[in-house]
């Protein structure tokens, strides 16, 4: 028996490149996909292959979730109710002051778990402490962590700097060809215009990804254009000088060459047209959060007029203390749902491409389309296995309709791979 290759059949395969695959089959060699097709066109060819019979089910590309905070798993539930503002403030005093480095890691393996269960093969995770990475090497996902920076005040730049590269100095040495460590400049209320162009210089120099929280609020578009508003006075209050920096954070970002880095950015909700082409001209890449966006009254994305430039957008949960829920299907529904709202037009976002959000797209956005997102043979097997046996999910016309407006939430994965170990097993053998 050749234990190195394995076969998982399914009563549909759906390859996101290509369309679904009625009782298909993926083959894994090793760490690689190397045949995704009908079950009746490899089994009998392939007797001495291990077969894993997931039965009626879907079996599809392991979920990118292109944005989490894993750290903040124990803050499910704990924020309810509060601005914006308040509840940036009482996380961060919370977090600073609760939680030591062992329950920060035990938040992070629990986020973990959740992820796993929900088909989530990959997390880009924004993480003050780094410990997320962590548990993402003992867990064995894959992942990038950005570890972030703070430094409003420009006479913080040589401090603040200087911390974060003996943190990633630090943390690099452990990355994996599965786990990857990057920077994350926060936000533009958090991280003068000094601080910005460092980050950016040294990310250049040492090909480090970045992640930057951006256009998320009318309050930050009013801080970075008009140097007033409730980020403003709260700086005032500490004695930091604040005034007008750029016409919007999107400026902000190409002003102190952060764009030059082809940066994740974060949410993005307040984009208008000069915004976009800056951003799809600089090559940057978008993660869209529907649910954490409309929880905290931030707004919606025109994630149509994203798709339309040509922009490289994922989806992701965002925290559960702004989520709930670390359920990427969920996302999928959501920014269906939203952007037919938002448009007026039915299926304005179809099924079919919410899970290429969740799939292709967020590898696209993290520069790992190369690797993962799609079903092909030489791809990298991080699959995800999603049960369509519920009786609430009949009759069925379309497995991508069934399982992002059907089973969203109502289903956990009972087979999830990464580079083809099985970290996740529920279906016989």
């Amino acid at each position: 028996m050749n234990s190195a290759r394995t076969i998982y059949t399914a009563s549909w395969v759906l390859p996101i490149s290509a369309p679904p695959i009625r009782d298909g089959a993926v083959c894994v060699d090793g760490a690689r996909i190397s045949f995704v097709g009908r079950a009746l066109d490899l089994l009998p060819h392939n007797a001495d292959a291990r077969h894993v019979a997931l039965g009626h089910a879907v079996l599809m590309p392991g979920l990118v979730n292109a944005h989490t905070h894993l750290e903040l798993t124990a803050m499910r539930g704990f924020l309810e109710g509060l601005d914006f503002r308040g509840w940036l403030r009482t996380l961060t005093m919370a977090r600073r002051e609760v939680m030591d480095a062992d329950a920060l890691l035990d938040a992070s393996r629990y986020g973990l778990g959740e992820a796993l269960r929900n088909g989530i093969t990959t997390c880009a995770d924004t993480t003050e402490s780094g410990i997320p990475l962590v548990a993402m090497r003992e867990m064995g996902v894959r992942g990038i962590g950005y570890l972030e920076v703070f430094g409003p005040d420009p006479m913080q730049t040589t401090t603040s700097f200087a911390e974060l590269r003996e943190r990633v100095a630090i943390t690099r040495i452990h990355d994996t060809v599965l786990v990857r460590t990057g920077v994350s400049p926060h936000a533009p209320y958090t991280v003068s215009a000094p601080l910005f162009r460092a980050v950016a210089e040294y990310a250049n120099a040492e090909s480090l990804p970045v992640a930057v929280h951006v256009a998320e609020s009318v309050a930050e578009t009013q801080f970075v254009r008009d140097g007033r508003g409730p980020f403003a006075d709260r700086l005032r209050e500490r004695g930091i000088a604040v005034g007008p920096q750029a016409r919007s954070p999107i400026a902000l970002l190409h002003q102190t060459g952060i764009l030059k880095t082809r940066p994740l950015l974060i949410h993005a909700i307040h984009l208008d047209d000069d915004d976009r082409r800056r951003v799809a001209d600089a090559g940057a890449s978008i993660v869209h959060c529907p649910i954490s966006n409309a929880k905290l009254g931030q707004g919606m994305a025109a994630l149509h007029h994203l798709r339309d430039a040509g922009i490289a957008t994922g989806l992701g949960t965002d925290s559960v203390a702004s989520n709930d829920r670390m359920d990427l299907l969920g996302e999928a529904r959501q920014a269906t749902l939203l952007q037919s709202l938002q448009l007026g037009v039915p299926d304005a976002l179809s099924a079919h491409d919410a899970l290429d959000l969740a799939t292709r797209g967020g590898a696209r956005a993290l520069g790992l389309d190369a690797r993962i997102g799609t079903l092909e043979s030489g791809m990298d097997a991080d699959l995800a296995a999603f049960p369509l046996d519920s009786i609430d999910a009949m009759p069925m016309y379309d497995p991508a309709v069934t399982l992002v407006h059907v089973l969203a939430g109502a289903v956990k994965a009972t087979l999830v791979t990464v580079a083809g170990r099985e970290l996740l097993q529920i279906a016989a053998v």
